[in-house]
């Protein structure tokens, strides 16, 4: 099923300096302000390639994109990233504490490069859907530059650890990488120059995009109109077991703007206490506490200035809290169509159960709904059942770090 391929990665060299002046989070996870610090952090940091800075003078021959070739190329010239002399795949490791409950964890996989297959070869199972404005740009990055910088985020289900036991044995040794993010997560990489036995054991795997649905379709699209091109039927992944104790999803809360004012909240509460059972809580903590307790029941948590309720909706049960959220009440209650959230015309997103409160609280959202992490299990039975989850149904924690290893096509 899976087709698993060592390679010979472009990293950096000593030349380029510390890692962690070098490597970035993936492109579409990069703020302004980030983009500002990865810049000044050093001359051959990432950003100049996978999201350089666009000027007034930009042309059709002269942009982000012609820029980003230079600067690989040129990088490759004077020695900043040299290829790897030796193929192999690359055991990656990240140590992280998880946001709202402290726990420390391990999350386990290895780089490598995975065939590109249609979604109908019912090998790669998404769960999520896309758009076509960040593949648009990272099309014409790929056709600039005919590299990956950053790996495709890919699940398979392996219960037994056999292939985390390799890792493991591999993971014995001096890693080649040790870098700690700005979150606090320490990344660290190997090398197994013989993959033999790991390709052995992927060979009947199912894959699953936990994140990098949009960079996955547009190396689909590459491949396509580019049959001649060596390489490119092959993309960069990082795989790790579905039943990884170090695999977690935080929840992300949706905050909604640019409503009728005169909704809230009294409107607003009367027409969801129709779908609803609307129970005030007195405290964030308390809410925290109701929205962690196992249930069947689809349970929201809504902040609307300083006032704080937990929603249970009156009908269902075993629902995905985000897919009811996004029909029953921003469709249903609130009027948001499924195309104002895919444009997020209303919409905006924010990680952390106090952030969406204060957002609300300060009138930065007229209204914050906090939403139950989605589970593993919900996203592998929606996925390989062929069903999609909403946007950003998902968040997937830490994101793998871009420029670790770098894929060339040709």
């Amino acid at each position: 099923m899976a087709q698993i391929y060592a390679f010979q990665p472009f990293r950096y060299t000593d030349k380029a300096g510390p890692v962690e002046n070098l490597v970035t989070q993936p492109y579409d996870k990069i703020s302004p302000e980030m983009q500002k610090r990865y810049l000044s952090l050093s001359p051959y940091n990432l950003v100049r390639i996978i999201l350089g800075e666009a000027k007034p003078e930009d042309t059709s021959s002269a942009n982000v994109y012609t820029r980003a070739a230079g600067y690989l190329n040129d990088w490759i010239g004077c020695g900043i990233l040299a290829r790897d002399p030796a193929a192999g795949v690359f055991p990656y490791f990240q140590e992280f504490t998880v946001p709202d409950t402290g726990e420390r964890l391990v999350r386990k996989g290895f780089i490598a490069l995975g065939a590109v297959e249609d979604y109908s070869a019912g090998v790669v199972h998404r769960h999520e859907q896309t758009l076509s404005g960040p593949k648009k740009d990272r099309l014409e990055l790929l056709r600039h530059t005919h590299a990956h910088f950053g790996q495709i985020f890919m699940l398979y289900p392996d219960p037994a650890g056999a292939v985390d036991a390799l890792l493991d044995e591999a993971a014995s040794k001096d890693p080649l990488i040790e870098a700690a993010d700005e979150y606090g997560a320490v990344h660290r990489m190997w090398k197994i120059p013989d993959p033999q036995r790991i390709r052995q054991l992927m060979s009947d795997k199912k894959l699953l995009i936990a994140d990098g649905h949009h960079r996955y379709e547009t190396a689909l699209a590459f491949r396509n109109e580019s049959p001649g091109l060596a390489g490119a039927g092959r993309v960069m992944m990082t795989f790790v077991n579905l039943h990884s104790a170090g695999l977690k999803i935080l929840a992300t809360h949706r905050l909604v703007r640019g409503l009728d004012r005169g909704m809230f909240p009294e409107a607003f509460l009367e027409r969801a206490g129709e779908k609803f059972v609307l129970t005030e809580i007195d405290s964030a903590d308390r809410l925290k506490q109701a929205l962690a307790e196992p249930s069947d029941q689809v349970i929201l948590g809504t902040a609307i200035g300083s006032r704080l309720y937990l929603l249970r909706d009156r009908e269902l049960r075993g629902e995905l809290d985000v897919r009811v959220l996004h029909e029953r009440m921003l469709e249903g209650v609130l009027g948001i169509s499924e195309e104002a959230v895919r444009n997020e015309t209303n919409i905006h997103y924010v990680r952390g159960i106090d952030a969406a409160i204060e957002a609300a609280r300060s009138g930065a959202a007229q209204i914050a709904f906090l939403l139950r992490p989605t589970s593993i299990q919900q996203v592998a039975e929606t996925s390989f059942g062929g069903g999609v989850m909403p946007q950003k149904s998902t968040d997937f924690y830490p994101k793998l770090l871009s420029g670790l290893t770098i894929y060339k096509l040709d």
